[in-house]
């Protein structure tokens, strides 16, 4: 085994990493680190994250099998988009998160995503908060800088006069005249360190409150609106302008398990949910939704089945399904669409590689397992009927990394008693959902692309 020459990496990260990774969960922190074969879907996320800068909005469809991929390549952009200073908010739907619905499902998806809004300064969520204090002081410290004496009564006039500038550019969009008037109402109670009020206003712009009447009680004014199952999109696309004014970059909104979508029995509820994502595509392509970028995770029959998926539904088919001409697998990653293909043989092993110099790292302890014999558990896991077009690197990781388990805690053992006894089970059932997968899918997963070497892999 090559001598570990990586870049020593935060321990917290490096363990959380790696426990996400054995138990087949994405990594929230760390997914650079392990991030193999998808050069060119990132390039072309960048280069949305760069339009959405420019005050454009965006939307793309991450398309790919349970386990390829998808929501590794979401936490990867969400940690570059916060490097690049946008603003980031993510959600997985579900049963009770949907992005249209009564009885609270739409709501909830958005409280979940102000729940996780996150900064470079606050990576983990819950950065609502302190994205408003900084602006406010940001302001503050202009003013300051300008000759103002802070303690001053013209002071507080003017810095409530930048203020109210920037919140009175959203009163033209829908809902903005009563999320301006609460974000006033948060700057008073911060100007005057009114906790309570601050409290207040802030469970209105999380969405937290059930009717205007209870909100009014909380807030000691009222409102002729409050975020809901019907609006709560409306008030991401606020969000997305405000940000934009408060210095970030953009809002980037990650949506993931789309497939809860497709799994909706009732007819006329899915449909609602297809109408929403119709809307978020008008708003973003037709600049409407100034700042604000849009991914969605989901399966192949999530976006492809024409009884149950977004094809059932004529108007978004006729703008998310192939073109005629995209045939013989080229690659177009600038459509909305971008199918993950199927990391190649040369990638896998380079993946291999890499988790084995981390948990080299991690452990202090250089794993016993030489390059032929990762080379020999690629091709275990490949032989596997129908691996060589289906099998995805969280199946292989998971497997992988209960051999290095036991060969860490088992002094006695080998690798060629541990998979020649079958005490790692390397076949899996697919689902069935996933043996369904489309034609269009499977063209795009034998796309090729560049081989790596673990040894040359760089930090």
């Amino acid at each position: 085994m090559p001598e570990n020459n990586t870049q020593r990496i935060p321990k917290r990260i490096l363990s959380s990493l790696l426990a996400s990774v054995s138990a087949g969960v994405v990594p929230r922190s760390g997914a650079p680190y392990i991030a193999i074969g998808r050069s060119d879907e990132i390039a072309a996320l960048l280069s949305d994250l760069e339009a959405t800068a420019e005050g454009c909005g965006t939307m793309r469809f991450l398309i790919g099998r349970y386990g390829s991929g998808k929501s590794f390549l979401m936490q990867l952009i969400r940690g570059y988009a916060m490097e690049r200073d946008f603003i980031t908010a993510d959600a997985d739907l579900s049963p009770e998160r949907r992005l249209y619905g009564s009885g609270g499902t739409g709501i909830a998806t958005y409280r979940e995503l102000i729940k996780n809004m996150a900064s470079k300064s606050s990576p983990d969520g819950g950065a609502l908060p302190k994205i408003i204090a900084r602006w406010i002081d940001g302001l503050s410290g202009e003013l300051a800088i300008s000759g103002l004496d802070a303690s001053s009564s013209s002071f507080s006039i003017e810095l409530g006069k930048k203020i109210y500038a920037v919140l009175r550019d959203m009163e033209d969009l829908v809902g903005g005249f009563d999320f301006a008037h609460v974000m006033s109402e948060y700057y008073k109670a911060y100007n005057n360190g009114d906790d309570e009020k601050k409290s207040a206003c802030l469970r209105w712009l999380r969405g937290e409150f059930s009717t205007k009447t209870e909100a009014r009680n909380a807030l000691g004014f009222s409102v002729s609106v409050i975020i809901d199952d019907e609006n709560w999109y409306d008030f991401i696309k606020i969000w997305a302008a405000l940000v934009r004014r408060m210095g970030y970059r953009g809002l980037v909104v990650f949506i993931d398990e789309c497939v809860n979508l497709y799994k909706i029995t009732h007819r006329i509820s899915r449909e609602n949910n297809y109408e929403k994502i119709l809307s978020m595509f008008n708003d973003t392509l037709q600049g409407r939704a100034e700042g604000l970028d849009i991914i969605l995770g989901g399966t192949p029959q999530f976006l492809e089945d024409t009884r149950r998926g977004l094809f059932s539904y004529e108007a978004l088919r006729s703008r998310l399904c192939d073109s005629r001409f995209a045939l013989g697998g080229y690659k177009n990653l600038i459509g909305p669409v971008i199918r993950l293909r199927r990391l190649t043989d040369e990638e896998l092993f380079a993946l291999l590689g890499r988790v084995t110099k981390l948990y080299a790292q991690n452990y202090n302890w250089m794993p016993r397992i030489s390059e032929s014999e990762m080379q020999q558990f690629l091709g275990i896991c490949l032989d596997k009927a129908g691996a060589d077009s289906m099998i995805t690197p969280r199946e292989m990781l998971r497997d992988y990394m209960t051999v290095l388990n036991i060969l860490m805690q088992n002094e006695n053992a080998t690798f060629a008693d541990i998979v020649g006894s079958g005490v790692v089970t390397l076949k899996h059932e697919d689902n069935e959902e996933e043996k369904t997968a489309s034609a269009a899918s499977s063209a795009a997963s034998d796309a090729a692309s560049p081989s790596f070497d673990p040894d040359d892999i760089v930090f």
